[in-house]
């Protein structure tokens, strides 16, 4: 397997004045395309500190990949120090200087001379060039003794498609492999306890591998195979995988990297044809905006309710005053009613409701803080949950509408 270093360069990056998102997408396609990233790094517009920097990823990696310093000014040296590294020469690149012009004339300027630095690029056989079509930095690959340097700008969008254009298919032909993946995601359980349950197979890294990653609230697997192809890496993806839903069965919500348990229970309510509301107290509309954040939401999702006040759990949601007076807002009873009052008023064939102490204060020794109640109401008539639920406020909260949406699910299976 072909190892990578990916190398950012800015000062600004070292200041904290902006994030690296670059590092995270480049990770991503790199592991994608079989490539395994072995370290990542940060240097600023230093000539000294990029020139070691790069001596020491090309020393230890068979790709490196560079973002930034291919700017017009002085301190944009990252193609200049890697072309002296791999012996290649930089020559003006008469079209390049074209195609600049007229991409600044576009912004009705004239090109300020410092630009033609970033039309010096390598000579034939030297180097690969890969065009910009979003900016005036082009960027290059050059090769020798089997290392592989990529250079490309720093501005994401220029150098997004830039890699997926001209820097990928390149790559994909020097690895020879990909990495095909299944993400599961699962709730319900932690992650030691998830991991115990699967130890051998996450012990026993061979192909394909399996790695647990904890989220809020939930845990994800990742089994990755490496293949020649799709089919055969689904070949031998299926056997880890059903390994894992006979071991976790429907505590696996949904399958994807972009999945969500928001996602997962609009696309059952839309596939069973039901429809679902929402009341709300700790939570504070929190559900409603998980829902709502799915596109296609309306389908299935029409009423959401907001009683934070006691007063709006009466009057809005037919929450009796004696339920209130005799057991708390937080109370098994009071999320009952929640939650069947929710349904008739929107006339849903699903409600849920939540209330309960999300902290930091408001706890008691009876009702501590992180106490929550989830009420389910169906045809099946109405049931509750209790949540006995840690951390600081957000986190409670958090964790609440992840069991809520859950409830959801378990009653649409």
């Amino acid at each position: 397997m072909l190892t990578a270093e990916i190398i950012a360069v800015g000062t600004e990056l070292l200041m904290g004045q902006i994030v690296n998102t670059n590092a995270k997408f480049l990770a991503e396609r790199l592991t994608g395309l079989g490539i395994s990233v072995l370290h990542q790094t940060v240097v600023g517009d230093n000539p000294r500190r990029l020139r070691d920097a790069a001596e020491l990823a090309l020393s230890r990696c068979d790709v490196v990949v560079f973002t930034g310093g291919l700017g017009p000014t002085d301190d944009d040296l990252t193609k200049e120090t890697v072309a002296e590294l791999f012996g290649a020469e930089l020559k003006l690149h008469q079209p390049r200087v074209d195609r600049m012009r007229a991409y600044i004339r576009g912004w009705d300027r004239s090109m300020p001379e410092n630009n033609l630095k970033q039309a010096y690029l390598p000579a034939e056989g030297d180097g690969i060039i890969l065009p910009n079509d979003n900016g005036t930095a082009p960027g290059c690959i050059f090769e020798k003794g089997g290392k592989t340097a990529v250079l490309l700008p720093g501005p994401p969008r220029e150098m997004m498609p830039m890699f997926l254009n001209g820097a990928e298919p390149h790559l994909r032909k020097l690895s020879g492999a990909e990495l095909y993946s299944r993400v599961l995601r699962i709730f319900g359980i932690g992650e030691s306890a998830a991991a115990e349950q699967v130890d051998d197979l996450i012990k026993n890294q061979t192909n394909p591998t399996v790695a647990p990653y904890a989220k809020e609230g939930e845990v994800t697997f990742r089994i990755t195979a490496m293949a020649n192809s799709p089919e055969e890496g689904e070949r031998l993806l299926a056997p880890v995988a059903e390994r894992m839903y006979r071991e976790f069965g429907d505590k696996i919500y949904a399958e994807g990297d972009g999945a969500t348990m928001a996602g997962t229970v609009v696309e059952l309510l839309r596939q069973k044809n039901k429809t679902l509301a929402t009341a709300e107290s700790c939570t504070g509309g929190m559900i409603g905006s998980a829902i709502t954040s799915v596109p296609g939401a309306s389908e299935v999702y029409g009423f959401g309710f907001i009683t934070y006040a006691n007063e709006a759990k009466e009057q809005i949601l037919g929450v009796r005053r004696e339920t209130l007076a005799a057991h708390g807002a937080v109370s098994p009873e009071t999320a009952a009613e929640m939650a069947a009052g929710a349904k008739r008023v929107s006339g849903a064939d699903i409600a849920v409701a939540v209330t309960g102490i999300a902290g930091p204060g408001g706890g008691t020794p009876e009702k501590p803080v992180g106490l929550v109640y989830v009420g389910l109401a169906s045809e099946r008539g109405v049931r509750t949950v209790k949540l006995n639920l840690s951390g600081d406020r957000e986190r409670v909260r958090t964790r609440t509408v992840l069991n809520a949406l859950d409830a959801v699910r378990r009653a649409l299976l």
